[in-house]
C-alpha cells in the first residue's frame, strides 16, 4: 500500500507523520483488504471563530472503489483518531458486503424500500431561483449493480448516489432514508 500523509497550508512534523501511520495505516492494515494508496492529507483553519479547527482528510483506493472521509475536531490527533475509527468503519461494511455477495451465489439482492408517493422533479426544480442552487456539477453515471451502488454510496460516505443499472441500462438514484434504510428513485416511462 502506498501511504502518504501532506498538509495543506502547514507543515507536518516527524510526530504528527507517526501518529497518523500508526492511527490510520496499521488500522487499515488489519482489515486484509487490497488498498492501492492511502492518502491523509491534515490542515488547520486560522479562523478563531470555528470550534474545530483541525481537519484530517483519508482517501483509500481500493481496486475499482474509494473510501472517504473527513472529520473536524479542536485537537488533530482527536482528529486522526476518529478519522481512522471512521474510514475502518466504512472499509469493514464494504469487506462484509462483497464477502456476503460471494457467499451468496444464486441468491437475490435485499430489496430496498422505494419511496412512498411520488415526487415531481419539474415542480421541484421550478420551485429553485438561480440564488438557491450554490453549486453545479456535471457528472458521469457509473454502470454497475444495485448492490455495487449502495457499496460506493456508503465507501464514499455520500447520502445518495446515481448510478446506470447494468442489467435493464437505466439511471437510478439511491438515497438514505431517515429512518436508515435505503430508497431507490427510477424514472418513469412515458
Amino acid at each position: 500500500m502506498n501511504f502518504s500523509v501532506s498538509g495543506r497550508k502547514m507543515p507536518v512534523t516527524e510526530a504528527l507523520q507517526a501518529y497518523a501511520e500508526e492511527k490510520i495505516k496499521e488500522s487499515v492494515d488489519q482489515l486484509g483488504l487490497e488498498i492501492l494508496t492511502c492518502d491523509v492529507v491534515l490542515y488547520c483553519e486560522k479562523n478563531p471563530a470555528n470550534p474545530t479547527p483541525a481537519t484530517c482528510e483519508v482517501t483509500i483506493t481500493l481496486k475499482g472503489q474509494i473510501a472517504r472521509v473527513e472529520v473536524r475536531d479542536i485537537d488533530m490527533y482527536a482528529a486522526i483518531d476518529i478519522a481512522a475509527a471512521k474510514i475502518v468503519r466504512q472499509l469493514r461494511k464494504y469487506k462484509t458486503r462483497t464477502f456476503e455477495k460471494r457467499r451468496r451465489e444464486a441468491g437475490e439482492a435485499p430489496a430496498i424500500t422505494a419511496a412512498s408517493g411520488e415526487l415531481d422533479i419539474e415542480a421541484l426544480m421550478d420551485e429553485l431561483t438561480e440564488d438557491d442552487i450554490v453549486k453545479r456539477k456535471e457528472i458521469t453515471y457509473t454502470v454497475c449493480t444495485e448492490e455495487e451502488a449502495l457499496s460506493r454510496m456508503d465507501l464514499l460516505g455520500h447520502d445518495f448516489y446515481i448510478y446506470t443499472d447494468r442489467d435493464t441500462n437505466e439511471v437510478h438514484l439511491l438515497y438514505k432514508r431517515l429512518d436508515g434504510c435505503y430508497g431507490k428513485l427510477t424514472p418513469k416511462g412515458e
